[in-house]
């Protein structure tokens, strides 16, 4: 199973997603590193300014899973390292946050795939466990909050999903919603923006997919939207990348398609139309972590091949590309 995650050949990791020489808007700034152990498949979540980072893997540790959890202050730029998550270490589980609590759950801790689902006060620093997932365990999926309701789907069973369940933290219940349009699929990314989300990429018995879901959680409905190779310019497939919104415009990038990716795409909801940006300054990669606090967005950690990331870099999407910053 080792080998199904983390064995890439070295001959495709240098023919991923790479940039041409093709200038770009947007700006990427290095920050202060990570100051826990190099990881990829990690989780992380935002309550406040405080920023909450832990599991994941390293194939060079001799507890290869991870449940080691920290907190990065971003005023002070400080990190504290918290007490471990109680949970099993695992790689591939999901993390969000509602009315200043986070959660985190599902996984695969290399023995099997999870449906534990835990709560993390930040005023005591202490998890609690909660009530399973609803669905079947399982890796690789999305999850993402709207008001004050948590949403999980997609991901890997045995077989690839698309259903997707709805967490009430005041009933402390699990209820399943409509399953989004399209394929199944595994290792896709997930986004909000002006209160609605957004599912894409990922794959279906191993081919990239093509397909962009809207949900509005006001009405239930999925809508698909303009497919992301609907331009021959387009290069958005991929699996295991990252996704966030900063202002306006949503962002995906990384990942990995035919070899691990460095590219950035920014999508206009309202247009409904991708444009290509600055390319990550960092090692190309996939299973990175991503936040944004305080309008700021990062991205940092992850993978290629066994090698296993700890650098941070902000992402300023409107500046010119600065390399020597």
């Amino acid at each position: 199973m080792k080998k199904l995650f983390f064995v890439v050949m070295a001959l495709v990791l240098v023919v991923g997603c790479k940039k041409s020489t093709t200038e770009y808007i947007g700006n990427w700034i290095k920050k202060s590193d990570f100051e826990g152990i190099p990881r990829g498949n990690a989780v992380s979540f935002v309550l406040g300014d405080k920023v909450y980072f832990g599991t994941g893997y390293n194939s060079d540790q001799d507890n290869e899973y991870l449940k080691d959890f920290w907190m990065y202050d971003t005023t002070r730029d400080f990190w504290t390292k918290l007490s471990d998550f109680p949970g099993d270490a695992r790689i591939g589980g999901i993390a969000f946050t509602i009315n200043g609590k986070g959660y985190l759950g599902i996984g695969y801790n290399g023995k099997e795939k999870l449906k534990d689902f835990w709560e993390f006060d930040p005023a005591t620093n202490n998890w609690t466990r909660k009530a399973d997932f609803g669905g079947s365990a399982r890796y690789a999926a999305v999850g993402f909050s709207i008001g004050n309701k948590g949403y999980l789907g997609t991901g890997y069973d045995d077989n690839d999903n698309r259903d997707f369940w709805q967490y009430d933290p005041t009933t402390n219940q699990w209820t399943q919603i409509a399953s989004m349009g399209g394929s199944k699929r595994q290792g896709a990314v997930a986004f909000i923006n002006s209160d609605k989300a957004y599912v894409c990429t990922g794959t279906n018995n191993g081919v990239n997919l093509t397909d962009l879901w809207q949900f509005d959680p006001a009405t239930g409905v999925w809508t698909e939207k303009t497919k992301i190779d609907n331009d021959d310019s387009w290069t958005i497939m991929r699996n295991n990348g990252t996704a966030f919104t900063l202002g306006s415009k949503s962002y995906v990038g990384l990942g990995y398609n035919s070899g691990v990716c460095n590219d950035i795409w920014e999508y206009d909801p309202t247009a409904d139309t991708w444009t290509d940006k600055t390319a990550f300054e960092g090692s190309a990669r996939q299973n990175a972590v991503n936040y944004v606090v305080n309008s700021r967005a990062f991205v940092g950690l992850g993978r290629s091949g066994n090698y296993y990331f700890d650098d941070i870099w902000e992402f300023k999407p409107n500046d010119e590309a600065n390399t020597d910053d």
